[in-house]
Order: C-alpha cells, then structure tokens, then sequence
C-alpha cells in the first residue's frame, strides 16, 4: 500500500509531538549524515565554516565529524583549496540500495521506449524526506540536457509533476499532513508552487497524472504518475520531460499523460 508520511522511508521526524525528543534516536550519527548531506551538484566542494553555517553546528564539532568522515572514506580533502569533496565509499554505500529496487531493471525497456516516443527523459523516483531523488532514468537519442536527469539527483516535492504525483497519491489524512509539513517547513517554495500543487491533486483525481507547466524547470514540460503496489513498501513515480518546443501543451494531457499512465498500469501487471 501507498507510504503514507509516517512510514517513508526518509520522512522521520526525531521530534515526537510536544517537543520531546525520540530517546531511540541517535542524534550524533543524524549530525554526521547532516554533514554529507550539505554537498550538492553546485556544491561539491565546501569548507568548515560553510558546513558550520549550513547544519548550524560549530565549527570545532564540524571539524570532528570531517575528520572522521574522512577517515572512513565518506570525505576527501582537497588540500589545495582547503575543502571537502565527498569520498567513494558514498558510492560505495549508494549503490547497493539501487541494486536492490527490481522495478528499476524492468522499468527499463518501457521508459526508453517512451522516451524515444516523446524525445524527451523519462525517469523514476522515490521519497527522500520533502524532496524526489531519481533512481533511473531513460533519454531519447535526441539531445536534452542531462542536469536535471541524472540518477541520484534531487529536487523539491513540491516543486514538479513528479512529486505532485507522490503528494496527490496520498490518502488524505496523510496527504493533509504532509502538505502541512511542507507549507511550514519550505515556506518560500510553498508561496512559489503551493497554488499549482492543490490543482495539480485535483488534476491527478481526474486524470490519474500531474502536470508541470515549466514551473520548476523553465523551457520544460512535464507529467508525473506515482506506482503504489501492495507488493511494494515504497510509492515509486515516474515522470517524462520534454522540451517546450516539442509537444504542446495540450498534448501533455490528451498524449504523454495518458501514455505515461499506461505504461505505469502496464508495469504494476508484470
């Protein structure tokens, strides 16, 4: 069945309601992933005053988690300009966690196929917290940037087809409270794409897709479908990016979303 907020994998929340603190939860080991959770694709390399500033630890606490990171290969120096880049064994840790999602290698041949259909990406995701992160993906012969595609890049559930696809597939208790915690917790991208997620849930009502005008990614269309089996312990989504230049916009509702749904139903069958 659909995992709800309380039960996604990466959704956990160490604040138990009334303030108190979750005694199982190891809270110096959460400071240490908060470190490398800091680099991102624009920010590969970053020094100890930056990652003080961006988990608002001090810098000597920083310093002892850099420099058992890097002991353990989860950080590399770059003594040249005195940073960090993250180390091999992220990858290391990554890769067996991508092994494991079957659907990934059965999805395969449908989303190339629709990929080379629309020429455009098609891509899978999951759950990461209030974020998306791709765990595959397909690209037409055609050429399309690569910087928004990759597996293992995330961005904002609220701010793409993809994640209103995951939003939208929520019961609604659930999806009540999930809404809530992103309105309060991103309020900047909730004022910029909080209007287009409620049509977007009523749009998935409908239609069984979400859809993105550009919104997020400007100079792009987009649709997202979520896949919820009860044979699966995640909700999984799927979304197809095309140029604005290629199919317009009505046709991201009477051809690629239609498709997309089809090819979703088609996998939950195998």
């Amino acid at each position: 069945m659909p995992a709800t907020p309380d039960s996604a994998p990466g959704s956990y929340d160490p604040e138990k309601a009334g303030g108190e603190r979750d005694s199982q939860f190891a809270t110096t080991l959460a400071r240490g992933l908060d470190i490398l959770r800091c680099f991102t694709p624009e920010d590969t390399l970053l020094g100890n005053s930056q990652l003080a500033a961006r988990t608002g630890m001090s810098r000597p606490t920083v310093s002892r988690f850099i420099y058992t990171l890097t002991q353990l290969g989860y950080l590399r120096a770059d003594n040249a300009v005195g940073k960090y880049m993250l180390g091999p064994a992220v990858l290391s840790l990554g890769f067996p966690m991508l092994a494991s999602i079957a659907l990934r290698q059965a999805a395969r041949p449908a989303m190339a196929e629709l990929a080379d259909y629309c020429k455009g990406v098609v891509s899978m995701g999951m759950r990461d917290r209030l974020n998306v992160v791709y765990v595959e993906t397909s690209r037409s012969r055609s050429r399309l940037s690569q910087q928004f595609s990759d597996i293992g890049m995330t961005h904002p559930m609220i701010a793409s087809a993809m994640g209103h696809a995951y939003v939208a597939s929520c019961g609604g208790k659930a999806r009540d409270a999930l809404v809530n915690t992103i309105r309060v917790t991103m309020p900047d991208d909730w004022r910029r794409y909080g209007a287009a997620l409620a049509d977007n849930i009523r749009h998935y009502q409908k239609t069984g897709f979400c859809v993105s005008h550009g919104e997020f990614l400007p100079g792009y269309f987009s649709v997202g479908v979520p896949m919820a089996m009860a044979s699966l312990r995640e909700t999984y989504m799927f979304n197809c990016v095309v140029p604005d230049t290629g199919p317009s916009a009505s046709q991201l509702e009477t051809d690629l979303g239609p498709r997309l749904v089809a090819m979703v139903r088609g996998l939950q069958m195998t």
